[in-house]
């Protein structure tokens, strides 16, 4: 703005000082004149000097210019506006359905199995066995005395023992037992599915459109400065040229005026539509059957064998020798006492016992079965619904606007200047003939 007064402000110089003046008012130029004619004052105040007031024109430069504008201003508008769609319900139901299935019983039976082991039984038995004690009776004298020594002499001997022994035999058999297997079977249905698409519909809608038009119109414009001849006041005999304005004239201007236009538009929207298809679906089932392995059982039998072994026995039998010495003695005589004593030893046997023991096997029986299962499915209804929608629209409007421009303009104004009584003065009271001024005539610094 500072650039754009400062180059303005410039040409204005520049005219004033080449003696050309255009101003523009409007958008419209007026014609120059010369400066002799826009002189302030010039021949015409000299030749009014006898006058009481005199007038010179003096130019202003105005550099403002108010107009008016029109200018849009969007009004921002909210409102509720009630939509309607559908909305897929669905709802799960159930059926029932009956299937048979082959339930497995297994039942524990027990049979007897007999037979034969070996026990050993070991027996204690006594044996008597006598022997005889010498029991002394002494006197004391001295002799010869003969006496019998006993000693024992041990012998090992062996003899031949028989005896029995169980030996198990293990045989392994094979039997035939029945189980339930299942196998799984596939089966392909098929069931009805809803589904949604989106359908476009097209639509004609009504908007209002902001337009407008330019309207032509007239104005009525001051004509520019011309000069004119008119007799001299002060000398009728002769006439002075001066600048007048010129006669107004009418010029043609175009404005723009905005108005609403309702426009018609092509909406497109997506519209739902529901669509049914068959899906396939897969369902398994087990199904049982029947079959047969051979089931390994293992039997034990005792088979009996005599062995024999070689069992050491001691013997012990008694050798007397006969002895003399001299030796003091008491008279002894032997009393012989017989005596009895028992010895114990063990025997082994084997003895055979019948043992029974129950062996458990089990059996397996098919059993039909009838079951009821629940089997989902999906049914579809369509629910009408309203829902209120918030929409914003712009609404236009035009709001009139003021502004300022700056525009360089003349504009020439009368003022009036002091009388002097003879023509030695200008018109700025300034003295140019060396005579001293009128009175009233107030210069500052006074006449020369």
């Amino acid at each position: 703005m500072k650039r754009l007064m400062v180059g303005a402000a410039a040409a204005v110089i520049f005219l004033l000082q080449s003696g050309v003046s255009d101003a523009g008012l409007l958008g419209l130029g007026y014609s120059s004149c010369g400066t002799e004619a826009c002189d302030s004052g010039g021949d015409f105040a000299s030749a009014k000097c006898g006058c009481d007031v005199q007038y010179r024109t003096v130019r202003d430069v105005v550099w403002d210019q108010q107009y008016t504008t029109m200018r849009m201003v969007f009004d921002r508008c909210t409102e509720k506006v009630p939509v309607s769609h559908t909305r897929n319900v669905y709802t799960t139901n159930y059926r029932n359905e009956n299937y048979t299935v082959c339930r497995p019983v297994y039942q524990t039976h027990y049979r007897t199995v007999q037979h034969k082991i070996c026990k050993p039984v070991v027996d204690t038995c006594w044996k008597t066995v006598n022997y005889t004690v010498k029991k002394p009776c002494y006197n004391t004298c001295y002799r010869d005395v003969c006496y019998t020594v006993c000693k024992p002499c041990f012998k090992t001997c062996y003899r031949t023992k028989c005896y029995t022994v169980c030996k198990p035999c293990y045989q392994t058999t094979y039997r035939d037992e029945c189980y339930t297997a299942y196998r799984t079977e596939s089966q392909t249905c098929y069931r009805d599915a809803c589904y949604t698409i989106m359908k476009p519909v097209t639509t004609n809608t009504t908007v209002p459109v902001c337009s407008g038009r330019w309207e032509t119109y007239t104005k009525t414009v001051p004509g520019p400065m011309i000069q004119k001849c008119v007799p001299d006041p002060c000398n009728p005999c002769c006439s002075k040229t001066i600048c007048c304005p010129g006669p107004c004239r009418t010029i043609c201007c175009k404005r723009w005026v905005s108005c609403m236009v309702e426009k018609q538009v092509c909406c497109t929207r997506m519209v739902p539509e529901v669509c049914h298809k068959r899906v396939p679906y897969t369902t398994c089932r087990r199904v049982p059957y029947t079959c047969t392995r051979k089931v390994p059982c293992t039997t034990c039998s005792f088979t009996r064998e005599t062995c024999t072994k070689q069992v050491p026995y001691t013997t012990c039998s008694i050798q007397r020798e006969t002895r003399t010495k001299k030796v003091p003695y008491t008279t002894c005589s032997w009393t012989t006492e017989c005596r009895t004593k028992k010895i114990p030893y063990t025997t082994c046997r084997m003895e055979t016992q019948c043992v029974s023991r129950q062996i458990p096997y089990t059996t397996c029986q098919m059993v039909q079965q009838t079951c009821t299962k629940r089997i989902p499915y999906t049914t579809c209804h369509q629910v009408c619904e309203t829902k209120m929608v918030t929409k914003t629209r712009c609404i236009p409007r035009c709001v009139p606007v003021c502004k300022t421009r700056c525009v360089p303009r003349i504009v020439c104004r009368q003022v009036a200047v002091p009388t002097c009584d003879s023509g030695c003065c200008d018109q700025d009271c300034t003295p140019s003939c060396n005579a001293p001024c009128a009175p009233g005539c107030s210069v500052p610094g006074g006449c020369n």
